[in-house]
Formats: structure tokens, sequence, C-alpha cells
């Protein structure tokens, strides 16, 4: 095939970095079983590290970003996908070093797919994407350790991706959220989502100074990680779980044994890019059935490939909110 297509392309020259929109040909792409008409993808925080020329994210270029991607495929080698299968792939090293999933097209291997549930529309699966998929894992290790029913769970990052989608899945299995924010302004919308608390980050950072504080909540999922971490930590009840999946705030913080050794509080990490296909699956399919999400209109919107462009800058300035969704 020598069909062109359109893609977002970041080139680095002599140390800069161009982001723009290119036509390309597939036989561009990389190997791989699957080769897949892109009908949706969705933005991260790490698609956006990749796009700005981080190189723990990305070491070459040109590159389109994108970890995230649903279509329908289109040529397969595997028995497993056969033409005409709506999949989605996410995490791996889509997006990272393999062409992503910013681009009307892309191959892939078939390990990294799975099938899209059938009860979601590929759009609908890319308003989850990673970050419901890490939210989800996060809620998954909460409750081999807790009832949620009732429980106290707090949640930093909370209008981000991965934030917003935890606020929205926790308060509907019955959790009482605390939602910590920087965005205060958006406290009704994190009411919308579930929320039953929304703290001003500064605030929480203030109250809470001490290495054991008052002991509040069951369990936690951390976007941001630093000193908000460190809170978070020390505002643990007995035998709470913290889940950590990220470090846009910073990947350092300072804690004691303490809230381990005389809470017997946990603090687990969560990976959404190369955890097990089966676990993958289990993931889809709850947020197929008893986890689907009832997500506001207001947290999320859909933009195409021109404007996906200035929404890479926004969430590298810490100004995006919710889900952004690119539809090709």
């Amino acid at each position: 095939m020598s069909q062109n297509f359109k893609s977002i392309i970041i080139n680095e020259k002599n140390g800069k970095i161009d982001i723009d929109i290119k036509k390309r040909s597939l036989d561009k792409l990389p190997q791989g079983e699957l080769l897949i008409k892109v009908e949706y993808s969705s933005l991260n925080y790490k698609d956006a590290l990749s796009a700005s020329g981080v190189k723990g994210v990305t070491k070459n270029y040109p590159h389109t970003p994108g970890i995230d991607a649903a279509g329908v495929v289109i040529k397969s080698i595997s028995n497993t996908f056969p033409i005409g299968t709506r999949v989605i792939v996410t995490g791996f090293d889509l997006g990272m070093n393999t062409s992503g999933g910013f681009s009307e097209y892309i191959r892939v291997p078939s390990q990294w797919a799975i099938k899209c549930p059938t009860t979601l529309t590929t759009k609908k699966a890319m308003m989850i994407g990673t970050a419901g998929l890490t939210a989800g894992l996060s809620v998954n290790a909460m409750t081999k350790t807790i009832d949620l029913e009732n429980s106290e769970v707090i949640i930093s990052g909370a209008t981000g991706g991965v934030g917003s989608i935890g606020v929205n899945l926790l308060s509907k299995l019955g959790a009482n959220v605390t939602a910590i924010t920087s965005k205060i302004k958006k406290e009704k919308s994190l009411l919308d989502l579930g929320a039953s608390k929304v703290i001003d980050k500064n605030n929480f950072l203030d109250s809470t100074k001490l290495p054991l504080n008052k002991g509040i909540y069951n369990a936690a999922l951390d976007v941001v990680g630093g000193n908000i971490l460190t809170s978070i930590i020390a505002s643990m009840k007995y035998g709470g779980v913290i889940a950590t999946t990220g470090n846009a705030c910073s990947p350092i913080f300072e804690t004691t044994v303490f809230p381990f050794i005389l809470r017997a509080n946990s603090l687990i990490g969560i990976d959404s890019a190369n955890c097990s296909i089966e676990m993958r699956k289990n993931i889809w399919e709850n947020f197929a059935s008893e986890w689907k999400l009832n997500f506001p209109n207001a947290m999320q919107k859909t933009v195409n490939l021109e404007n996906m462009i200035p929404e890479i800058q926004k969430i590298l300035k810490g100004q995006q909110i919710g889900r952004v969704l690119l539809e090709l």
C-alpha cells in the first residue's frame, strides 16, 4: 500500500522541537501484524512530553506521539484480529518510539491490541484511554485491600485525565471522594464528577505538616507525586492503601517509615504501559459493564489534528481539564 495519510509529526533540528501536520505513506509505518485505521485517540501528559523532546519518553525523531488509539483493523496477518475488528491499543511503545495514535493510521504488533468491548464505541474507549486504564488499575489494587463502599478516598490532580476519571469511578463505586486540585475554580466540575469534597492543593499541604497526621483516608489515588504524595501518606487511616501513578509535581517525595509500620499502610505503584493483556482485558470489560462512567460533557472535548497541537501546549502548562479526544 502506498496510500497517503495525515499525522502529527514532531521533528528535532539543532536542539529545537518542531511540531506540524504532514502527509505520510503507509509503507513508512513500522512493522507489525495489524494495520489499523484510527478513529479516535486521546491526549495524555506523556504525549506532551514526547512532543516536547523529552528523551526519557522519545529518543528518535521525526516521530508521531499518541500512546492511545482505537479504530478498525484494515489489514491483518493475525487470526485473533481479522479485518474489520474494532480494537484498542494503549501503552507498550505506542507513541513513544513507535509511531503513535495522533495519526490516521498505525501499524502495531498484534500483542499490543485488545478487542474493543461490544458495548463501547471507539470514541467512548478513548474517553477512557490510558487515563482510565491507569485509574482502573488503581481501583483494582485498592479493592484487594479495602471495601470501597462508604470508604474515604482522596485523589490528587483531580482535574486531570487520571484524576477526573478516578473521581467519577470511585464515587460510582460508593466511595466518599475528596478531590485535591490547584484549580479551585473548577470545584463545581469536580462535584459534578462525583466528588464529595474539593480541597485546594495549598490548603491541603498547609494542614498536613507532620510525618503522621490525623488518619482520615482509607485509600488514595495520587497522580502528581512530590510533596502532595508526602502529605497523603501522612493522612491515611490504619490499613490504608495509596496507589501512585505519576510525577507531574515531582518524582521525589519524602516520608518516614511510621505510616507503614505504625498504620500498616501500603504504597502501590501503578503502571498501565506494560501491564499484561489479561489485566487490560479485565479492566476494559469492567468499564464496559459495572464501571460504566457517567462523565460530564463539560469535562471532555473532541478536536481534530489541527486543534490538537494547541491542546498539547495547554497540558504542558497545567491548563488542561478532563479529557481531550482526537477524532480522525
